[in-house]
């Protein structure tokens, strides 16, 4: 869900109105210098520029905290879906529902994109809780181990060691629609009895040397790879986001793309924590 696609960031005539203000600006400024003292003409121009925060562009600092108040609320959700874990399907359904919405709508909402955070976050609390109470450990491992890879990314992209380029992002595409067939049909096997394994194809052995790998092993590692490569998208976004000073509500759309990421990040390293406890 990175922000590459938003028309924001590659519309011009986006910011073809921020110039015309600011020769209106001079204009009146020249217009108004006969009527200054030198002195007052001296303290204007020695007074520091205005910063993006104060012209409405999006910053660093608008984007963390926008992302902090959907984690905030993801984890709010967390706690009733431990409580309550009945509460996992309907959410679930709710924030497959309201990230469609805010993925495809031209305009970010707050109150959508919040309220995405609250439901997505009583599914992973719910579905926490389960897989918590059949392997003692696994949510807090998994806890740990998003923000051990959510911090190992950052540090990559921002020592320019790793970048999403076109390349990389043409093959990203095509792993995710890949990753997506593949769940997809995995389910309705599921659903449909074909597979009675707890993990459907996911459950299936394979030998590789000699020794038994559940291929949900091999498929939740790719995952988790395609997941930290998104968070590079994001990160690319972003950045390309503040410095072509787009307007500040774009940082609702920045804080909803990386809280999609990283619940996708922890729900594949939960799942994967917890096929391997079920090989012990």
């Amino acid at each position: 869900m990175a922000m590459g696609g938003n028309p924001v960031f590659n519309n011009p005539n986006a910011f073809r109105s921020q110039p015309q203000r600011s020769a209106n600006a001079g204009s009146a400024m020249l217009a108004g210098q006969s009527q200054m003292s030198s002195q007052q003409l001296n303290e204007l121009y020695n007074q520091p520029s205005a910063g993006p925060a104060q012209t409405g562009r999006m910053t660093y600092d608008d984007v963390i905290m926008k992302t902090m108040a959907c984690l905030a609320l993801v984890l709010a959700g967390a706690a009733v879906g431990w409580m309550i874990p009945a509460l996992m399907i309907p959410g679930m359904l709710v924030g497959l529902v309201l990230g469609l919405v805010n993925a495809f709508k031209k305009e970010p909402s707050k109150a959508l994109i919040l309220a995405y955070a609250g439901a997505e976050g009583v599914f992973v609390g719910g579905l926490s809780m389960v897989l918590d109470s059949m392997y003692p450990g696994v949510a807090p491992q998994a806890v740990l181990g998003t923000v051990c890879v959510f911090a190992v990314t950052l540090l990559l992209f921002k020592s320019g060691k790793v970048r999403a380029t076109p390349k990389a992002m043409k093959f990203f595409m095509i792993a995710i629609i890949g990753y997506a067939v593949f769940s997809l049909v995995n389910l309705g096997l599921q659903m449909f009895g074909v597979m009675d394994t707890p993990w459907g194809v996911r459950g299936i052995e394979i030998n590789i040397m000699g020794i038994g790998i559940p291929l949900g092993v091999i498929i939740g590692l790719f995952a988790i790879g395609l997941a930290a490569f998104s968070l590079i998208m994001d990160f690319t976004s972003i950045e390309q986001g503040v410095r072509a000073g787009v307007d500040r509500k774009y940082s609702w759309t920045a804080a909803f793309g990386l809280t999609v990421t990283l619940i996708w990040l922890y729900v594949e390293i939960l799942r994967l924590l917890a096929i391997l406890r079920g090989t012990e």
